[in-house]
């Protein structure tokens, strides 16, 4: 069994090739159980939580396990550390084990990315990326691989920061402006792309304009979020799972519980629009939603691509 770090796997991890392996993944047949949730206690008497995100198919199986330690900051260290773990399906054979943060960042923007395929305007030319955490970059350049973008923006709360990584996208050819006005900024765009640990809304329904795309992907637990009721009303909902998206997330979850939102109104998943069986976008006036809350199968489709593209170097 050999180790893949975090830059190895960046390496082998190109967005259009990301997109369309997870694109191949999600329409063979596959099994992916509900994820498990794990809390205990530590030495220092703090919880921390235990994920473990298993899925395989016929020829691979993998699994995804996740600590989740909220007091590391004290210590100087993450708060979260991930490892991926890929096996031979047919003989049970472990064949890598990975650095699952770089993994995951890329192909939660890739997911992102494929959504994206079927839900944005062929005409789409401006792109708002709002939160600057590790996933943002990944965002402009997933997005940048099936639309083309005349301008891309970014927001953030913490304005030195947006400097900084508005600097370092420069350093690798690509032009950010960074954006103070965010109300602004979403009456302007025409994909907006959302990656933040936000629990109250940040945009709110009546700044978005007809025909935009909106694509979250932060606010991870029940009770947060990142838009507005008002934004849930006039969009047609996507989610990557109805099971993950309506009861791991905030952003369903609550609006559901106001009676906002009918969860039977949802239009289809992602494995339903890659398989064709909803057509996407309907027509260039229909705001789209897409919420995100994260599939194992795109962890594996995402670590077998790095698998065999450094086994296919080493022949």
């Amino acid at each position: 069994m050999i180790f893949i770090d975090k830059e190895t796997i960046e390496k082998q991890l190109p967005y259009s090739g990301l997109i369309a392996a997870l694109h191949k993944m999600l329409i063979v047949p596959y099994t992916m159980p509900v994820r498990h949730h794990h809390f205990y206690e530590n030495s220092e008497e703090q919880e921390n939580t235990l994920i473990l995100m298993p899925a395989w198919n016929r020829e691979y199986m993998g699994i995804k396990q996740v600590i989740v330690a909220p007091n590391n900051h004290t210590k100087g260290l993450p708060a979260i550390y991930a490892t991926y773990t890929l096996i031979d399906a047919l003989t049970g054979v472990p064949l890598a084990q990975m650095d699952a943060s770089g993994l995951t960042a890329r192909r939660t923007a890739c997911a992102s990315a494929l959504a994206a395929s079927f839900l944005a305007r062929e005409d789409t030319r401006s792109l708002l990326v709002v939160g600057g955490g590790k996933v943002a970059e990944h965002l402009i350049h997933a997005h940048a691989a099936v639309r083309n973008y005349d301008r891309v923006m970014i927001w953030m709360r913490n304005k030195e920061k947006g400097v900084q990584f508005v600097q370092e996208q420069v350093k690798h050819g690509v032009k950010v402006d960074l954006v103070q006005d965010l109300e602004a900024a979403v009456r302007q765009a025409d994909v907006i792309s959302t990656a933040t640990l936000s629990r109250t809304p940040l945009i709110r329904g009546e700044w978005v304009q007809p025909g935009t795309h909106l694509d979250l992907i932060g606010a991870h637990t029940p009770k947060s979020r990142e838009v507005d009721d008002d934004a849930i009303k006039k969009s047609s909902i996507f989610v990557d799972s109805r099971e993950g998206a309506l009861h791991e997330t905030g952003e369903m979850a609550i609006p559901i519980a106001n009676g906002v939102l009918d969860p039977q109104t949802i239009k289809a998943d992602i494995v339903e629009l890659c398989k064709k069986a909803h057509v996407g976008r309907r027509n260039e006036n229909e705001i789209t939603l897409f919420k995100s809350a994260g599939l194992a199968i795109e962890d594996l489709a995402a670590a077998l691509l790095v698998y065999q593209s450094i086994s296919d170097n080493h022949q």
